[in-house]
């Protein structure tokens, strides 16, 4: 299993000078199983890129995994070129609601006056899929959605495939109101999620100061990312869902703080990157050049 980051900021996108080491695009990460088959975690901007590279391959099926519909997520799906081309086919998965099918809660903002194309026009072949309450098969993985802690109906997703497995939480708050560190794992958000896990890419939009002011957004500080990911027993931790107002230098700051939170804890822990490749039967993750710690 190997997987590339295409976009990795959280709530705007956040392009310029000041954003080229770790990009600006909103979530979008592209996970290739052993077998071909392609999932995509998140419609964020970073899928305009990816739909451009799956034109140059000839892909014809896509499994797009939506953690949530906030827009930071959603908004890339409308420039995903393989999404209105003929012959190709993709497979949309999303949360539940008890109200309104997944299809017509997308279908609010890929229509007039929020947008110029409705989901009506177009060309693929479109399938909805509410996700699964237990692990379902896609490919030669499977893959396990719970709902966690943030605003609105939100999911995590896991990817197992063999005996490699990721998991991709970008917004959560498992610390809302409770200290993490007194609770058994079982009343944790998430916990089963990451538990174990090769890599884990999870919400750090905040420093440990900033997050004082933002309690109940939905989002996590640095420390209840280190935090969460020990009681996980992560191998690997990736930084993921950079606030649109940090700069690479205030990321680089915020990886320092998680470093020494982390430790000496086994594993390794990174900041994500736009072009970030994660290939999980590489024991060691490779070294960001961009980086200056």
């Amino acid at each position: 299993m190997r997987a590339r980051i295409w976009g990795c900021r959280g709530s705007l996108a956040a392009p310029g000078p000041d954003t080229v080491r770790y990009g600006g695009n909103t979530s979008c990460v592209e996970v290739m199983l052993d077998d071909g088959t392609m999932l995509i975690l998140d419609a964020g901007t970073g899928i305009r890129t990816l739909g451009r590279q799956l034109e140059d391959r000839g892909a014809t099926t896509v499994h797009l995994l939506l953690t949530h519909l906030h827009l930071d997520h959603l908004q890339g799906l409308g420039f995903f070129r393989p999404f209105f081309e003929h012959g190709m086919d993709v497979h949309l998965w999303g949360p539940r609601s008890p109200t309104v099918s997944l299809r017509d809660r997308i279908a609010l903002y890929l229509s007039p006056p929020l947008f110029p194309v409705s989901l009506a026009d177009v060309a693929s072949t479109v399938t909805f899929h509410d996700a699964p309450d237990q692990p379902w098969p896609i490919g030669s993985a499977t893959v396990t959605a719970m709902s966690v802690t943030h605003q609105g109906p939100t999911l995590g997703f896991r990817i197992d495939e063999g005996a490699q497995s990721l998991a991709y939480i970008p917004d959560h708050e498992p610390s809302l109101g409770i200290d993490m560190r007194t609770l058994s794992p079982e009343w944790i958000s998430g916990h089963d999620l990451a538990e174990d896990v090769d890599v884990l890419l999870h919400d750090a939009q905040f420093s440990e100061e900033e997050y004082e002011d933002h309690v109940g957004w939905g989002h996590s500080s640095v420390a209840h990312t280190v935090t969460f990911a020990h009681m996980a027993n992560v191998k690997r931790l990736v930084l993921f869902h950079h606030d649109p107002f940090h700069d690479d230098d205030s990321l680089e700051r915020l990886l320092v703080r998680a470093q020494r939170l982390w430790d000496g804890a086994a594993g390794s822990l990174e900041l994500a990157y736009e072009g970030m490749l994660i290939d999980l039967s590489e024991a060691t993750p490779a070294a960001h050049a961009g980086s200056s710690v």
